[in-house]
């Protein structure tokens, strides 16, 4: 991958405030031409520093009331056990986020749900029928003060 420099930096924080940007708007914002801002993000994309495109949803608009960051430890941390913790997870809907961490637990999990008792039911479902969960912890979200993906890309790398 090439190094990026401060137009790809630029578009890169343009991009992240709003993906539906016409390219002639993001252009106009990072002085550049449409088909340079063109090249630049299927250059981008092609690296893999874009990931994706996506859409946030306020998850309270389609029912989704509760936010619950679960904290669990393995029992084993045999590479085949915590591979398939790490698939059963990735596949779980309301998991929205999924870290394998250092430190007194293993795993930090990001979920969504509609009430307490679909939490209860997913906790049946992904730790208790689960061998390989020695324990988990649930701290229930008040509010949610800042959500986000967006990567910091200060301008000349600073």
């Amino acid at each position: 991958m090439n190094s990026l420099d401060d137009f790809d930096r630029k578009l890169l924080m343009e991009v992240q405030r709003d993906a539906q940007l016409p390219q002639n708007e993001l252009g106009a914002r990072v002085n550049l031409s449409t088909a340079a801002v063109n090249r630049r993000l299927r250059r981008l994309a092609d690296e893999g520093v874009i990931q994706n495109y996506t859409a946030v949803v306020a998850p309270e608009k389609v029912g989704y009331l509760l936010t619950i960051i679960a904290s669990v430890e393995v029992e084993s941390e045999q590479i085949d056990l915590l591979d398939a913790m790490k698939r059963t997870f990735a596949q779980c809907p309301q998991i929205q986020q999924c870290y394998y961490v250092a430190g007194e637990w293993d795993f930090v999990l990001v979920l969504t749900v509609r009430n307490m008792d679909e939490y209860t039911a997913l906790t049946r479902q992904l730790f208790f029928s689960n061998n390989n969960v020695k324990r988990f912890k649930t701290l229930v979200s008040m509010s949610r003060v800042k959500v986000g993906l967006s990567v910091p890309v200060d301008i000349d790398g600073k």
